[in-house]
């Protein structure tokens, strides 16, 4: 008994399946996340070393290097880049996908803490090993703004109050607070009183060192109490750091007001925040790798409405920037999505069967395979989010297949007046061969896509598992629910006509035989055929190769950033003149604009005094005619008037590895030492600037940072009493602003630091004129003893993967595609660099290689599954061979629908290719398989095969219209968020429409010529009396 028998045998039973079916569903969806696109974050780990005062050389070598070596050895590494900074050193780890965060954060801190030996005794602290990457961009930002408070004051409430409040969200990794000015005393030394004196700077910190104590000093114990002993010897205010006693000889005592002041100022005194030209601090958070940012969102928000209740009055908190507002408008448009294409469904298959009746039964499947489908997605661990909505939607077209072709049999049998449960049961088995082939095809499709390496394959596996799962329940139902309900719900005998149906029956019959009579002409002309299948190859060949790639078009997310890097060697004073003049271009040339927030040299992610950003976020898409990326556009075009820094404009592309900002093109050079790239790295960019693929090209290796050398004459310092250590640290001390030590201040630790004033270091002759105390006590000038010349040396050393490195980034011309980038890099490649280079790609770039290659192994696979697939259900190498040739005339179809809609081959489309292969294949498995079932009847092949697509005809055009108008929504990509899947919907429609014309026609042909009859053994006529 077959299972339609069975479940027409007991319709209870087979209702209570269902139901549970349904149930399940339900449940998954209520424990289901919701986020934007599935988790594709490596695990990143970044250790930071701080070292105040140590160039970049020396971080390089004596910092990166010992770091890098020991972290090398740890396994599922996929690359190590590192920057070496003027007084810090950063090394960022990317994982394999595989890889866990916490596992490798275990491995990181193990080989760091062997490491630690090797490092220099007099670093700032030591390193510190974070689970983010150092420079991922933060989500949300909030200003913290006053019109009576200080930025020393705001940053202090930054800090103390609100991100002590933020970090404590699930899934947050840090919270940056930019523009903080915290804390600190600043003793500023004239170095003049302090000769005059005969003191020199070490004396200045001993003395601190000796007079700012905070000692437990035990107890005193009586008979019946005790009291402990606290000797209060730390300073806290300007006043108490003023009054130190440095020297005293005699009556007369030397303060540290004598020879400098003492002053509460900020920490760092090189870094704002401004908007529009207002000084104020701003707090953003960074996520964790594979956070969701839709939880952290609504963490967030009910935090922030508990922080303005507690909030001094004279503190207003605003959100400035939230990338969450489009993650979440871009689900609730897919949702959307959804339910139009539920409706065009609906209406295709009301068309065909004009009666609202039986037009209800192939549609429960879509309710219940849909369902069904969430419970499948929390079983496998995977989330709401735009990929597997959208599968949902494209979903939708292919449930109602099954239903359909089952409906459409039994209703035809009821017509030539069978009783409906023996049509039911007649109809279903007859056709339960087609509808499981059909689904365990469609299935197939995404297997392949389900062994995709990387982070593609993360990508398409929630993608292909849920159309899998869908399909498969589908088929499911429509051979349990469909015909149990149409053998019990349908009337017997000729059926009731609307009167729509009466009018419209006569024009569905003249294209029945109209078909037929078509049919038999092209049958005539059997060449016809090949014809067309060479024509589509060629097609497919010609618009390959015109159409742009990329990994996915940009989405309108209203915001961007812009980056600035001014000269070498520029101070902040002038980088922050230049960021506010950018200030005010952004502010007056686009009214567009929401928000825009201006930091200059920001002091986290690795940034530099000679750099800056703007972070711009744009009105609502509704409320602006421009969209983001022609007013990116424009401001590149702007940008190129100011020559004196560098600006990149950058948006966030829609799917990217590691959600760093960065331009799309990113060619890294890398070669075994320093020098080769010194003499290399300027050739391969002026033939760069050359190129007219890049809008703009820079490099992060510069090598013209103005740097001052000293040279110590070691003999004449050895006869004058001075050892090399004390000239080395009285610069130290007098030129980095190190710390000399701690103080307290409302119960927090901040630091004291020690610096000469600014005029006193301001030119290299102050250099020279510092005094050192020599053995003998007496105090000698510094040029004496050193010489000074002038150099210029790289800022900040790169490396990737261990070499020595360069990464040329370039942002590309309108009009240009990722591809078009990384063949003009590779071109210049071969002409400036010769074998001893090797170039790696990074970013995007990086991204977009992957993709590419990995999904025509997906395509390939999938072609073959098929075809192993339906050899073994039609038992013929032949016939499924018939089949397959729809697909080149499907993918002819949706290659030149790209271009004609001026899209992009993209993942999206790639996507949708791979599940066109399944879609139209099924039309071509309804042809075979019913004329071989009418030619075991005894027909001729002739009269098989053109009856068989005759009385298809109907089921064909019903499911192909069903998918092709499930995927219009996507193609039409209504709404702001949806620009990106275009692509996607392009092809599936293109694609099936195109294919379905001459699948009709083609395959019937093939058929024809190719399709053998079986041979007939009588041996297996009575098998049941051979196996006994």
């Amino acid at each position: 008994m077959s299972l339609s028998t069975l479940s027409i045998k007991r319709p209870v039973l087979t209702i209570v399946l269902n139901l549970v079916i349904i149930l399940f569903g339900y449940l998954g969806y209520k424990f289901l996340g919701v986020r934007e696109y599935p988790s594709i974050d490596p695990a990143q780990i970044s250790i930071r070393t701080n070292y105040t005062g140590a160039n970049a050389d020396i971080i390089e070598s004596q910092i990166t290097e010992p770091l890098e070596k020991a972290i090398n050895s740890i396994d599922g590494i996929r690359n190590i880049t590192s920057s070496s900074n003027q007084g810090s050193s950063s090394i960022t780890i990317e994982f394999n996908l595989e890889k866990d965060l916490e596992a490798a954060a275990n491995d990181v801190r193990d080989k760091v803490s062997q490491a630690i030996r090797s490092l220099p005794e007099d670093i700032d602290s030591q390193p510190i090993v974070s689970k983010a990457d150092a420079n991922s961009e933060a989500i949300i930002s909030m200003t913290v703004q006053s019109e009576t408070r200080n930025a020393l004051e705001l940053s202090d409430y930054a800090e103390n109050v609100i991100s002590q409040r933020l970090e404590t969200i699930p899934g947050v990794s840090g919270v940056q607070i930019w523009g903080q000015k915290r804390y600190a005393m600043r003793l500023w030394i004239n170095p003049y009183k302090l000769a005059s004196y005969g003191i020199t700077v070490s004396d200045v910190r001993q003395a601190l060192n000796d007079q700012n104590v905070e000692l437990p000093s035990g107890k005193i114990t009586g008979n019946n109490t005790e009291l402990t002993v606290k000797t209060v010897g730390n300073l806290t205010t300007e006043e108490e750091f003023n009054n130190i006693i440095i020297k005293s000889e005699g009556e007369k005592v030397i303060r540290l007001s004598d020879i400098g002041s003492a002053t509460l100022g900020p920490e760092n005194i090189e870094t704002q925040l401004t908007q529009s030209g207002k000084p104020m601090v701003a707090v953003a958070i960074v996520p964790l790798p594979g956070a969701n940012y839709l939880e952290i969102s609504d963490a967030f928000y009910t935090e922030f409405e508990k922080l303005k209740k507690d909030l001094p009055k004279d503190i207003q908190l605003n959100i400035a920037i939230d990338t969450t507002t489009f993650v979440k408008r871009s689900v609730t448009e897919v949702a959307e999505t959804l339910l139009i294409s539920i409706i065009l469904v609906i209406l295709i298959i009301y068309l065909f069967f004009r009666n609202w009746a039986i037009a209800f039964r192939p549609l429960i499947d879509i309710p219940v395979s849909l369902i069904a489908t969430f419970f499948i997605m929390w079983l496998c661990g995977f989330s709401i989010n735009v990929l597997t909505l959208l599968a949902i939607v494209l979903a939708t077209g292919l449930v109602v297949d099954d239903g359909i072709v089952v409906t459409e049999n039994i209703f035809k049998k009821v017509e030539e007046g069978m009783s409906p449960i023996e049509a039911a049961i007649k109809g279903s088995n007859e056709i339960f061969f087609a509808v499981i082939s059909i689904s365990i095809t469609l299935a197939a499709v995404f297997l392949p896509v389900i062994f995709l390496e990387g982070f593609v394959g993360r990508l398409f596996r929630e993608f292909g598992v849920v159309i899998g799962a869908a399909v498969l329940v589908s088929a499911f139902v429509s051979l349990t629910l469909t015909p149990m309900l149409n053998a019990y719900l349908m009337k017997g005998g000729e059926q009731k006509r609307t009167k729509f149906y009466d009018f419209t029956e006569p024009y569905f019959e003249k294209l029945n035989t109209g078909y037929a009579t078509y049919l038999e002409r092209f049958v005539k002309h059997k060449w016809l055929s090949f014809a067309i299948i060479i024509v589509c190859f060629g097609l497919i060949f010609l618009f390959f190769n015109i159409l742009q790639k990329e990994t996915a078009p940009l989405d309108d997310r209203s915001g961007f950033v812009m980056r600035m890097s001014t000269p070498e060697g520029a101070t902040y004073e002038y980088t922050d003149r230049f960021m506010q003049e950018m200030s005010q271009l952004v502010d007056d040339s686009i009214p567009e604009k929401r928000v825009s927030l201006v930091i200059s040299s920001p002091g986290f992610g690795g940034g530099s005094v000679n750099s800056g950003f703007i972070r711009i976020s744009l009105k609502d898409p509704s409320e602006r005619e421009k969209s983001q990326m022609e007013i990116a556009d424009n401001l590149t075009k702007w940008s190129k008037r100011y020559p004196d820094a560098r600006t990149s404009v950058i948006q966030q592309p829609t799917i990217s590895v590691s959600r760093r900002g960065g331009l799309p093109i990113q060619y890294i050079i890398q070669a075994q030492n320093f020098e080769k790239l010194q003499e290399k790295i300027p050739l391969f960019m002026e033939e760069a600037s050359k190129d007219d693929t890049f809008s703009m090209v820079d490099v992060n290796l510069k090598f013209n940072k103005p740097e001052i050398n000293v040279t110590i004459d070691r003999e004449k310092a050895k006869s004058l009493g001075i050892s090399v250590i004390d000239i080395a640290q009285t610069l130290q001390l007098s030129l980095s602003g190190q710390r000399f030590g701690y103080f307290t201040r409302n119960g927090k630790q901040y630091q004291v630091i020690g610096q000469f004033l600014q005029e006193d270091r301001a030119t290299p002759l102050d250099l020279t004129s510092i005094f050192i105390r020599n053995d003998k006590g007496e105090l000698i000038q510094m040029d004496n003893v050193v010489s000074v010349e002038e150099q210029s040396n790289p800022p900040q050393l790169y490396h990737n993967n261990r070499y020595m490195s360069a990464t040329v980034s370039a942002g590309l011309a309108p009009g240009k595609s990722i591809n078009d980038g990384i063949e003009a890099m590779d071109v210049i490649k071969a002409k400036v660099l010769d074998d001893t280079f090797t170039t790696d790609l990074g970013g995007e770039s990086r991204d977009f290689v992957e993709s590419s290659s990995n999904t025509s192994f997906a395509f390939g696979l999938a072609l073959l599954l098929i075809f192993l697939i339906l050899a073994a259900q039609f038992e013929s190498f032949i016939d499924p061979f018939i089949i397959i040739l729809t697909v080149p005339m499907a993918i002819a179809g949706a290659l030149f629908s790209l271009w004609l809609f001026g899209q992009t081959w993209n993942i999206f489309s790639q996507i949708g290719t791979i599940m066109l292969i399944g879609l139209v294949t099924k039309n071509g498995i309804l042809i075979v398989e019913f004329a071989n079932q009418l030619r075991e009847q005894g027909k001729s092949k002739y009269e098989a095969i053109i009856e068989a697509s005759e009385s298809r005809l109907r089921p064909i055009l019903m499911t192909s219209l069903a998918i092709a108008l499930g995927a219009l929504p996507i193609a039409l990509s209504l709404g702001a968020a949806s620009a990106s899947r275009m692509g996607m919907g392009v092809v599936i429609v293109g694609g099936t429409l195109f294919s379905l014309v001459l699948t009709l026609f083609v395959i019937p042909t093939i058929y024809l010529l190719w399709s053998r009859q079986k041979k007939h053994r009588p041996e297996f006529d009575n098998l049941d009396a051979l196996e006994k």
